[in-house]
């Protein structure tokens, strides 16, 4: 196969995810990331460096037949560092492209564009509602992909739900590590409402069907997200009863613990931010028709599916340390005293 691709944030959950199954699929394959992978796959180049060196990226982007846009930054991030990766970063991956005439970009964002979406399910013209640092800078690097689309670039824009599988960590890790030591874990309130997900197998999946098809379908905005969910509970409790101690998920009363999370924020002594703490009371599902009927896409897991994945991985590996992306756990603060009482 002739096709050139290059990925950005390569070494990352999903772009190490993306690279074996684009490699194993054929195509000549680059990345670029801060970080070297973890495990090198033969054959696929890498670079290791920033996307904010818009030279670096012009000459990796020269003979591109398509640039896949992983690198983000993440909530756990400071705000400058992640308008600084999420914004200006997008932006010189746009301006590299362009200058090195690639024809199509994969810019992929994230169903947190929405913020507290107003409809569910949540179709692709709901307005972006930003109602945090990270969902705002989501939101400002669509805009800036949207405005090269204006200009006749073929610009895809696939709006994941949270995705998980091997390699994913974040506040996940939270519950995998408490699941593992024969703790139940809190939800707050009944933990009864509905919040789809998405296996980064399916993820990466539509990618390739983006990678593929006419530009006409490419050219667009899609949401994505597991046809296959439930509740925060069940999901929460498929990891305890894999666990196989028997624990149990528990009721928080939302009314004294919602005012709690947000001082530990406030005060940094805990990673939940506020858009997570409306996401555990409210349903949180996006329409994914326009996906399936534009390009065929039929997720493959469920939200179980893709938990237990995560899961099943963490505990073979059990990483020691903590970190700031999505492939380390991160620093449970305050939250990992509280783990004593459950």
């Amino acid at each position: 196969m002739d096709d050139r691709i290059v990925v950005t944030g390569g070494s990352g959950m999903l772009g190490d995810s993306l690279v074996r199954r684009l490699a194993h699929s054929g195509y000549a394959v680059h990345s670029v990331d801060l970080r070297a992978p973890a495990e090198p796959v033969p054959g696929v180049g890498h670079t290791t460096g920033d996307i904010g060196d818009k030279a670096l990226l012009t000459g990796l982007f020269s003979g591109a037949t398509a640039v896949v846009h992983c690198a983000s930054g993440l909530p756990s991030y400071a705000k400058g560092r992640l308008r600084e990766i999420s914004v200006g970063g997008t932006r010189n991956v746009f301006e590299a492209a362009r200058a090195a005439g690639v024809p199509r970009v994969i810019h992929v964002s994230s169903a947190a564009v929405y913020g507290l979406p107003l409809e569910v399910p949540t179709p692709e013209t709901h307005p972006r509602r930003p109602v945090d640092a990270y969902s705002q800078a989501k939101a400002e690097a669509e805009e800036i992909a949207e405005e090269f689309r204006g200009t006749g670039m073929c610009v895809s824009i696939p709006r994941p739900k949270t995705f998980l599988g091997p390699g994913r960590m974040g506040l996940f890790a939270m519950l995998f590590e408490w699941a593992s030591d024969g703790r139940n874990f809190p939800v707050l309130g009944r933990g009864d409402v509905l919040s789809q997900m998405l296996a980064v197998e399916d993820l990466v999946e539509f990618i390739l069907l983006l990678i593929s098809a006419s530009e006409e379908a490419a050219d667009d905005t899609y949401n994505l997200g597991a046809a296959d969910f439930g509740t925060l509970r069940a999901a929460f409790q498929s990891v305890l009863d894999a666990a196989g101690h028997g624990k149990r998920v528990v009721s928080l009363p939302v009314r004294p613990a919602l005012p709690l999370l947000r001082l530990l924020e406030r005060s940094h002594l805990s990673p939940v931010y506020r858009r997570l703490t409306h996401k555990l009371l409210i349903d949180s599902y996006v329409s994914i028709d326009k996906a399936r009927d534009r390009l065929g896409f039929t997720p493959r897991f469920s939200n179980e599916d893709a938990i237990l994945s995560s899961y099943h991985w963490w505990r073979r590996q059990r990483p020691a340390g903590v970190g700031r992306t999505s492939r380390d756990a991160w620093r449970q603060g305050a939250l990992s005293l509280a783990k004593v009482f459950f």
